[in-house]
């Protein structure tokens, strides 16, 4: 019994062999974990030299140890805020090419719809990189003429106008198209304000309606700016500006006006408030009310521009749409940019466009 017993305890006791591995997966566990040590700055005893100091203070290895857990940690933590940031990114690249996919799907389903009423918005500040600018709204206006469905056509209108040869250019489009589909009508519907440069393009439709209290008219041209002179002076500033031609710097805020200069740019302006006038007269004929003040600047509200013959009722979009196209699906048009196009439009559009009216602030448009 005692022998069995002797053997069977010897079968559980590690063999030599047995106890050197264990010893060097030891060794080769503390040296890995030196390493991760000294990378943070830490002295960390390799397992092999503990028996040597084992009378010294241990606590000390346990701070060592914690210090460097935390580390591990905070590295971890910086890993993981890294990698949300990164994802984040990702999605947003994904979620603006969905953006325009899906857009073009939205355009391409709208070219292919049955029989509709076609709208075309014409909104804010008519001028060359803004919603309402030429090139827009050209581009709406022919898709909606060419979709085989459109019935007719609707300018949805709120705006306080801008500049005379981009709202010049959508006169002359609309006008080219009605030629090229005459069985196809325009409706132009103002809705809060169709002034200047806005009933300019107005004008160019077969019919204009508007709200009551809508704002219409305002049959002018402006040009602003601001004279520094007196300020300059008072200030101790000298102006010195150098040209080639005498009249080269004639719109400069800080030298004085000269009578001949005021007197050739109200002239310009004059030859600009005909243009508006005459493309008005043609747009609306003998529906217009000889009155002299009907391209005076005043603006009108939807009432008084009806008596006054700049509308031929009163009626929304909708209204005209069902009641007088006779077609009540409305198929929008107009050009969207994309998700990442009005990203980027959004960060850069304030800033150029100050520099723009400081650079510029003769630029006189239609109001």
């Amino acid at each position: 019994m005692t022998e069995n017993s002797n053997r069977e305890n010897d079968q559980w006791k590690e063999s030599p062999v047995g106890q050197g591995e264990r010893e060097s997966a030891g060794l080769a566990a503390g040296n890995e974990v030196g390493d991760v040590g000294k990378r943070h700055g830490y002295q960390v005893e390799r397992p092999g030299s503990v028996g040597v100091n084992q009378s010294g203070d241990k606590s000390k290895e346990w701070k060592l140890i914690e210090k460097l857990v935390s580390s591990v940690t905070q590295e971890q933590r910086r890993s993981r805020r890294w990698g949300i940031f990164f994802k984040s990114l990702t999605f947003i690249y994904l979620f603006l090419i969905l953006g325009v996919y899906f857009g073009n799907l939205q355009d391409t389903a709208s070219t292919n719809s049955g029989l509709h009423t076609a709208l075309v918005d014409v909104h804010g500040v008519i001028a060359e990189g803004e919603g309402a600018s030429a090139d827009t709204l050209v581009t709406g206006l022919r898709r909606a003429f060419d979709s085989k469905g459109t019935r007719g056509v609707v300018l949805r209108i709120n705006s306080p106008g801008g500049s005379p040869v981009q709202a010049g250019y959508v006169y002359d489009e609309i006008k080219r198209l009605k030629s090229l589909h005459p069985n196809v009508p325009v409706y132009a519907v103002i809705s809060d304000l169709g002034a200047s440069g806005a009933y300019y393009i107005a004008a160019a439709a077969d019919y204009i309606y508007a709200d009551k209290a809508s704002l219409v008219g305002s049959v002018g041209v402006t040009a602003s700016g601001f004279g520094f002179v007196e300020v300059m002076e008072k200030l101790g500033v000298e102006r010195r500006l150098y040209t080639a031609g005498e009249h080269k710097a004639f719109l400069d805020p800080f030298s004085p006006q000269k009578q001949d200069e005021v007197q050739f740019w109200e002239s310009v302006l004059s030859t600009t408030h005909n243009q508006f006038i005459e493309q008005v007269k043609k747009g609306r004929g003998d529906k217009l009310v000889d009155d002299p003040k009907l391209f005076s600047g005043l603006v009108w509200s939807g009432e008084q521009a009806l008596e006054l013959g700049l509308i031929d009722g009163l009626g929304s979009p909708g209204y005209v749409a069902r009641e007088l196209i006779g077609y009540e699906d409305v198929v929008d048009f107009t050009p969207k940019p994309d998700p990442f196009e009005r990203f980027t439009k959004t960060l850069g559009a304030s800033i150029s466009s100050t520099a723009v009216q400081l650079l510029f602030q003769g630029q006189f448009e239609l109001r």
